[in-house]
């Protein structure tokens, strides 16, 4: 060697993940709607409920117009159970009823009056031969409830009051002798007003349709009704509510080949010790020699809104921890965190690109051993496209040597 000043080494190592099929990673980005008349399915023990109520009803027969409103009114409970299939539908399976009050004729003779009581009906021009009757009643009834507020409005859960028309088919029974047992058909008006999650305050206003004959006289109508308001409590099983309907798209892609880079970077050392061994068998007096090892950039993708290291990228950052320690020891990398301007918002996307950075350089000095003088942490936030217009590859971070 006859210079006095040889460069013997200068080598840039330029260790990226390549896109190779020996490692296969899979993100799933989820997209939900807007549209507040979608929403998930479902599954079957959802969106239970309870609710029990009591109040007061008014039984409409042959000659009730004849007594007092006073007198007709009745003590009325009401218990059942049900589910919301959608925001919009639901089904529940209710008893209720207790007490009917009203007018009965009493025939004279040895033959009583149809759950008459004895006392006669006073006032408003009764005739003398009617009498007050009572007598207790139940209505096991199914109905189909169509919540109008989320079926016309859209679904909602912080809704404050929801309006419920029903109607539904049932079995009335009269206990009381003479008994009776009848058809029902029920419609009416379910409110419910919002107190928490999982509780309601409720207002159910109900009408139930029966043959003439189910108070235990026959007028010659066609039927008769009673009507009934109860205020209550229903109580909404877990899990109550609706998801927002979303749209998963899921993509594929592929880390670069492990192995290959390995070998790749086993014969680059090679090449260094056989590049020194020619040094030592030179002249050391006439040569100085001036050896410079740095790893080139290096790209660690995150899944969308996250910050754990999957084990490929962990793998790859192993790799570029053994060029950092085996070269320059005055080198100095910037470790850049960087997210996806497209998702999130300002704030968000900054915690993310500062968290991946800072994850990153503590694989490299925790787990690989890579000094702290030769790292620094820097992070930009959201960030739109940086590669080939792949919003994925902006969920990055890329570590760079100066």
């Amino acid at each position: 060697m006859n210079k006095r000043n040889i460069l013997t080494a200068v080598c840039a190592l330029a260790l990226c993940p390549a896109f190779a099929q020996t490692s296969e990673a899979v993100e799933e980005k989820v997209e939900y709607s807007t549209d507040k008349y979608k929403v998930e399915t479902n599954r079957f023990w959802d969106n239970w409920f309870i609710s029990a109520g009591a109040g007061a009803q008014i039984y409409f027969g042959d000659h009730d117009k004849q007594q007092s409103f006073g007198k007709r009114l009745a003590p009325a409970l009401d218990v059942a159970v049900g589910k919301w299939f959608t925001p919009g539908i639901g089904v529940r399976l209710m008893y209720s009823g207790l007490k009917s009050r009203g007018a009965t004729k009493h025939p004279g003779g040895n033959e009583d009056a149809a759950h008459g009581n004895g006392t006669p009906v006073k006032g408003g021009g009764a005739p003398h031969w009617l009498e007050e009757s009572e007598y207790n009643m139940g209505n096991l009834h199914a109905d189909v409830l169509f919540n109008l507020s989320n079926l016309l409005c859209g679904y909602n859960p912080n809704r404050v009051w929801n309006c419920s028309p029903y109607a539904g088919l049932g079995w009335a029974r009269v206990y009381d002798s003479p008994s009776a047992k009848e058809v029902s058909a029920n419609v009416g008006v379910f409110n419910s007003f919002r107190l928490s999650d999982a509780l309601d305050l409720n207002l159910d206003v109900r009408g139930m349709f029966v043959n003439d004959r189910f108070d235990g006289e026959g007028g010659g109508r066609f039927g008769e009704g009673n009507l009934s308001a109860t205020i209550g409590l229903t109580y909404k099983f877990k899990n109550r509510g609706w998801g927002r309907s979303k749209t998963v798209t899921r993509y594929v892609y592929n880390y670069g080949d492990l192995e290959s880079m390995r070998s790749k970077l086993n014969d680059m050392s090679a090449e260094n010790e056989r590049l020194k061994k020619a040094l030592a068998d030179g002249d050391r007096q006439k040569a100085q020699t001036i050896v410079k090892k740095i790893a080139a950039a290096n790209l660690v993708i995150f899944q969308i809104n996250k910050t754990k290291l999957s084990n490929e990228a962990r793998a790859n950052l192993g790799l570029l921890a053994e060029i950092i320690k085996s070269g320059d020891p005055d080198a100095v990398y910037t470790i850049t965190g960087y997210a996806d301007a497209g998702t999130g918002n300002r704030k968000g996307n900054e915690r993310l690109s500062k968290e991946r950075a800072e994850n990153v350089y503590d694989c490299l000095v925790n787990e690989f051993g890579v000094s702290e003088k030769q790292l620094r942490i820097d992070y930009k936030g959201g960030v739109e496209n940086m590669f080939y217009n792949d919003p994925r590859l902006s969920r990055a971070v890329i570590t760079r040597g100066e």
